[in-house]
């Protein structure tokens, strides 16, 4: 996917490790894959703090998913909330990097 779609940069979201394990260790490996294939394909990585995405996003650190869901929609001007809210957290994500000033990508 990413040789074929040639993105300037591939941003992730920094990982929350909740109370289960097995959500855990999934979400590592498809970290991991990520960055192996973004290293490979020559991509620059950039992560962002959950808490960095929702003030980016929402305009302050404690939005929850929902809050998240309709500033994704109205940033986008989407007609639909968009589902599953991971694809609203991955937008989020999105929106957060490209609102990132040069210079804060380049401390990272």
């Amino acid at each position: 996917m990413i040789v074929r779609e040639q993105p300037d940069a591939v941003a992730l979201e920094e990982s929350y490790v909740g109370a289960d394990a097995r959500i855990a260790l999934s979400v590592g490996q498809a970290r991991g894959a990520i960055l192996v294939a973004a290293a490979l394909a020559g991509v620059e990585c950039f992560e962002y703090a959950p808490a960095r995405v929702k003030q980016a996003t929402c305009g302050h650190g404690r939005a929850d998913k929902a809050q998240i869901q309709r500033m994704v929609k109205a940033i986008l001007r989407l007609k639909e909330i968009p589902t599953p809210d991971h694809a609203a957290d991955a937008l989020a994500v999105a929106i957060c990097h490209a609102m990132a000033s040069p210079l804060e990508r380049l401390a990272r």
